[in-house]
């Protein structure tokens, strides 16, 4: 859990599509699903019944309006059955397609609070 200060540098909009990610360190698992509950350029929250540690790397697929994306992530938060994910090691194209994932759904409501 953080100590109550925003630490996010990204708005965060509310978001439901599929996440797929594993452990980094078990690349033989197969994928969880879990729907996100919001999302930004730099990570993305979601609900998980499984439980998952702060700190812990992960590896994720998320298929966006068509787009799909390979990340790595960190477990930033756990609270309850929800959990933060900030992404980690982005290339810079990355990160502005990302972003453009971040202005559409701008579009369709405001940002969360």
């Amino acid at each position: 859990m953080t100590n109550g200060s925003e630490r996010r540098q990204d708005p965060r909009y509310a978001a439901h599509f599929d996440v797929r990610f594993k452990k980094a360190a078990d690349a033989a698992k197969a994928f969880a699903v879990y729907s996100a509950v919001n999302f930004s350029a730099g990570g993305l929250c979601v609900r998980s019944a499984n439980a998952y540690g702060v700190g812990e790397a992960l590896a994720l697929t998320i298929s966006i309006e068509g787009v799909v994306f390979d990340l790595e992530g960190v477990v930033s938060w756990v609270r309850g059955g929800a959990l933060g994910v900030r992404f980690v090691n982005l290339d810079p194209l990355v990160r502005e397609q990302l972003e453009n994932v971040a202005r559409l759904l701008a579009a369709r409501g405001p940002a969360l609070t």
